[in-house]
């Protein structure tokens, strides 16, 4: 930074303090990845300074050769990466992208079929909190009380008693996969559409570690700073018929201009997870989270589901007598960032949270392996049975700290 210290001296203070926070703590958040550094210069880079309106070749602003050529490539890219017939770039979030996927085929008021937010859907997906909630009429499926497991045979009947016009295939704190062909073939049984929000997912699926949505569904859509490792913003897929929709309710139905900086850090992530170092990251995330799994069960938590087929492990505290929320205090005093989260035993309570949902990308991307994932699951065992002991918390932030240190974020 040259030339902020002068504009700004209190904000490069702050962004000071938040690299060292991102080096010496472990980031166990399963929405949060590290992004290379050439996507930080690529946010920050002059095409902060463009306003676009429309699409590459109908703008409605003069100036825009280089920013058509750049939406170009971004899309070119998504497309071969991802198999995918239709992309549209321009999305400032996921939930943005959610939005216009709704709004393209769907009139307000008409129904759609979602997973339930305790039992793993997102608050984009039709919660009561979330203004898609006010447009559309939603129901909601739930996993398995056992099995914690989507009950497809239940989706099938709730979907035929229900008769939506879209189904929404994706979760945001599941931890199994999803059976895109079941779930196609429900859709088609009611005469619906058929959406997956892999925003979670995607550089797993980009990395062809697990099975794509996208050629069983009629739209997917995700973001760009999870598993995918690369700048913030929402992306669509869908098939070719409904491009023409997509775009219009991206804009002008559901934003004005577009950010071309973030579209630039699509299409350098595009490019980078065709790579084998971001297909290998991907590769030692899932066995990392199979792991931490692992590791916590055999120290008595309780694994939602059993254990963990992507990034995500889901812990229920209630064997050991805590909460969610505490827990996240503790491990965050010792460097260790999770997140409280519902779980499906907490419909029954609304306004319990027993979880934690842990994410293994982050760790991965700073090179640890199943040899530190032990440790991690040490420290959190030993930080939330002793939250009292301010020797032991003192002794694991220092292990946490040393840990940090032998995988730096940016070397």
């Amino acid at each position: 930074m040259q030339y902020l210290p002068k504009d700004d001296p209190d904000l490069e203070v702050l962004i000071k303090k938040e690299a060292a926070r991102i080096e010496n703590t472990l980031d166990l958040i399963a929405a949060e990845n590290h992004s290379p550094r050439s996507i930080m210069e690529t946010q920050g880079s002059i095409f902060n300074t463009k306003t676009i309106e429309g699409y590459p070749g109908k703008r409605f602003h003069a100036g825009c050769k280089y920013a058509d050529e750049l939406e170009n490539l971004a899309i070119s890219r998504a497309k071969e990466l991802f198999a995918a017939e239709y992309v549209n770039v321009q999305p400032h979030s996921g939930t943005s992208a959610n939005l216009a996927v709704y709004f393209s085929v769907l009139s307000v008021g008409d129904r759609i079929l979602s997973m339930s937010l305790p039992h793993g859907g997102h608050l984009s997906h039709g919660h009561r909190a979330s203004i898609t909630s006010k447009c559309f009429n939603f129901n909601h499926y739930s996993v398995d009380g056992e099995s914690e497991r989507i009950d497809y045979d239940k989706v099938r009947e709730l979907a035929e008693k229900f008769k939506p016009k879209m189904i929404v295939a994706g979760a945001s704190s599941y931890p199994r996969l999803i059976d895109y062909k079941k779930m196609a073939e429900i859709a088609k049984g009611v005469s619906a559409y058929l959406f997956a929000d892999m925003a979670h997912i995607a550089g797993l699926v980009a990395a062809k570690v697990i099975p794509s949505p996208v050629p069983y569904c009629d739209f997917v859509t995700f973001t760009c700073y999870k598993t995918m490792m690369g700048g913030r913003g929402g992306v669509i897929l869908c098939k070719r018929d409904y491009g023409k929709n997509i775009d219009s309710a991206v804009f002008p139905g559901c934003q004005g201009t577009s950010a071309v900086n973030l579209i630039a850090a699509k299409a350098l992530i595009f490019k980078l997870a065709a790579g084998p170092d971001f297909v290998s990251i991907q590769k030692k995330t899932l066995e990392n989270a199979v792991h931490l799994a692992t590791e916590l069960g055999n120290r008595g938590y309780r694994i939602v589901s059993g254990g963990t087929e992507n990034h995500q492990v889901i812990v229920d505290l209630t064997a050991k007598g805590l909460d969610g929320s505490a827990s996240e205090k503790m491990l965050e005093s010792v460097g260790i960032i999770v997140n409280r989260n519902v779980i499906p035993q907490d419909a029954k309570t609304p306004g319990a949270v027993s979880g934690l949902r842990l994410g293994a990308a982050a760790i991965s991307t700073r090179g640890m392996g199943k040899s530190e994932v032990a440790e991690i699951a040490n420290y959190i065992d030993t930080t939330l049975t002793n939250y009292s002991d301010s020797d032991v918390l003192g002794q694991v932030k220092n292990a946490v700290n040393d840990l940090c240190k032998a995988f730096p974020v940016y070397k």
